[in-house]
């Protein structure tokens, strides 16, 4: 399973405006789209791609189980009605979005029945998301490396994850980044800028590009046509080794995502 490098995010978009989204995608060629059960908006999205002129057959979906659909048959439950809500007979990436707060169902049981979703074909690959260090030894000891399509994590130039990500890399777990633009922090940089500047490109692409390049898949959302646009675009840029020491220095570990039930960061 690869992982498509350039996605479409969809937190926080719903109706007309992630319908609008999601067309404007479309037809800028993006095919990769990124959302999860808490979002709420997987039977917009489900509306929007059926309303669109690509076949499902070339589409790269994926979602993310909450917390609450954990135990065995409820996870099992929980992805049949994401798949109605899509209007699809699959997901082509399926993820655990938290790991479990204070192990209230055991990983050994979720990540079962997430394995079991892919034997039964209700999804084509299995992954993790926001799982740290030890979470993720726990993941591959319950289903093996090879089965983890990727872990989705924040990274940005502000929150650069070393640690994990080396962890990922030895394990040859793919990285997917989101938060790439950590809320538009990043594009406020003067370091950030000053590259932009250089390379006649966006703080955005700029953003990206250092993602991208370092192997990292990116799932950035917009609601303009212009910034899913220039956000594509990214992939064409290349910083040079004296551009990415300079972001490497920007690392403060600020972290955007950090909700009650997050884990003990690395």
């Amino acid at each position: 399973m690869t992982v498509p490098s350039i996605g479409l995010g969809t937190y926080r978009l719903k109706g007309q405006v992630l319908t609008d989204s999601v067309h404007n995608a479309l037809e800028l060629g993006y095919r990769a789209f990124d959302t999860a059960q808490i979002y709420d908006n997987e039977a917009d999205l489900g509306d929007a791609l059926a309303s669109g002129k690509v076949p499902r057959e070339s589409l790269f979906l994926t979602t993310k189980v909450w917390i609450s659909n954990f135990h065995h048959d409820g996870l099992l439950a929980s992805l049949r009605e994401s798949l109605r809500k899509l209007r699809t007979d699959h997901v082509d990436l399926a993820l655990i979005h938290w790991p479990s707060p204070n192990d209230d169902v055991p990983m050994r049981e979720f990540l079962g029945a997430l394995a079991e979703a892919k034997a039964q074909g209700l999804t084509k690959a299995i992954g993790i998301s926001n799982f740290t260090v030890d979470l993720t030894r726990q993941a591959i000891d319950i289903l093996g490396a090879d089965a983890i399509a990727t872990n989705q994590i924040e990274v940005h130039p502000y929150l650069q994850n070393r640690a994990l990500i080396g962890y990922l890399r030895e394990q040859g777990i793919h990285v997917t980044a989101f938060m790439s633009l950590a809320y538009g922090a990043v594009l406020k940089d003067p370091v950030i800028q000053a590259i932009a500047e250089k390379h006649q490109a966006t703080t955005a692409q700029v953003a990206l590009a250092w993602a991208l390049q370092q192997g990292y898949a990116v799932i950035p959302s917009s609601t303009r046509r212009e910034n899913l646009a220039s956000n594509l675009k990214a992939a064409e840029l290349r910083l040079d080794d004296e551009d990415m020491a300079k972001i490497t220095t920007l690392d403060r570990g600020e972290r955007v995502a950090n909700p009650e039930i997050a884990p003990a960061w690395d």
